[in-house]
């Protein structure tokens, strides 16, 4: 049974979530940290450091410390969760119990990094979920039967996709196609189609405003403020929803492709459940608009996004916390973990 100081952290490459039991998701935050340059210490996290890429002096560094899923600056990233953890905790002295996600395809060596920086981070017992499962959980799905469901987990970083079945995973990959090739996408598209140059934050803002992957689909617009790259510029340009959906099709092509593929290893039985029940698509990359429709298209199968569907991790992790020490199984004893 969870504990009030039980949390769970859904640690993102764009964006950490963490949920408190009893009282819901109470961070939702970019994954950001500012430290000084010279000392390494930590200025800020999260928003107010979001707010400085792109914009630090020399002293200064703002930088996402997770790349595609894993933590590439493990000091970056464990002040950072320092930060988060006494935020929500209001700065209580105590160390709480912590489910933290992780990609379902990582090597050990990145799935014990990011359980030594939680821990580190002040908790005193730490336990990994993996994202398609805590998303399915999340999502409302019940994956305690013997019936087949895929979950397809948009993130920042990367895309998980997974078929479970019997409270476990049957088949699943994770790519590197996500939120954030979006928005890289977008900035090159403004690149070679406009001749300007803007920064990710600029791209992911266009995203979520005028995102599709359905041509012709809305009359949207967007306007979009660089550089021009020939005269060095400041220029403002009006993007049309059409042609963010040219720069984005390429990428939700290769997810739909991932998905296709693993249902090729699906066993039988569960493909026909997954026909039956329809594919489930989590995470922030699921709200790009027609992403449902265009992996329904060319899965044959019927794909919908989950209600709230950014929150379907953190959520998942929060109500795993009623099974932690189920969680904590012969699997995870190899990594390190402090005792109740």
């Amino acid at each position: 049974m969870a504990l009030t100081s039980d949390i769970g952290i859904d640690l993102g490459t764009s964006t950490v979530l963490i949920y408190m039991a009893g009282k819901g998701i109470v961070l939702n935050e970019p994954s950001v940290a500012a430290v000084d340059t010279l000392t390494g210490k930590l200025i800020c996290a999260g928003r107010e450091a979001f707010d400085m890429i792109g914009k630090t002096p020399d002293k200064i560094t703002a930088a996402y410390p997770l790349v595609e899923g894993v933590i590439s600056q493990f000091r970056m990233t464990e002040q950072m969760m320092t930060y988060f953890i006494k935020k929500v905790c209001n700065n209580k002295v105590f160390m709480p119990r912590v489910i933290v996600c992780v990609p379902s395809i990582i090597t050990g060596v990145e799935k014990r990094a990011a359980i030594d920086a939680v821990y580190e981070s002040g908790a005193r017992k730490v336990v990994p979920i993996e994202e398609p499962v805590a998303a399915a959980i999340g999502a409302g799905i019940d994956i305690t039967g013997a019936k087949g469901r895929m979950v397809v987990d948009i993130g920042g970083g990367t895309t998980d996709i997974a078929v479970l079945s019997l409270n476990g995973i049957s088949v699943s990959t994770s790519i590197k196609q996500a939120g954030n090739r979006f928005d890289s996408e977008i900035v090159k598209y403004l690149k070679n189609k406009h001749n300007v140059y803007i920064g990710e934050k600029t791209a992911e803002r266009i995203k979520i405003e005028i995102g599709t992957v359905i041509p012709k689909s809305s009359d949207k617009t967007a306007v979009a403020k660089g550089r021009n790259i020939i005269t060095g510029l400041p220029v403002a340009i009006t993007l049309t929803a059409d042609e963010i959906s040219e720069a984005l099709l390429d990428t939700a092509i290769e997810i739909s492709n991932a998905v296709q593929e693993v249902l090729e290893k699906t066993p039988p039985e569960l493909v026909a459940d997954i026909f039956e029940e329809g594919i489930v698509l989590t995470g922030g990359g699921a709200q790009i608009r027609g992403i449902d429709r265009l992996i329904s298209a060319r899965t044959h199968t019927k794909a919908t996004v989950a209600e709230h569907p950014q929150e379907c991790v953190s959520v998942g992790t929060g109500r795993a916390l009623d099974f932690m020490d189920k969680l904590a199984g012969e699997e995870n004893l190899k990594y390190r973990y402090a005792d109740n």
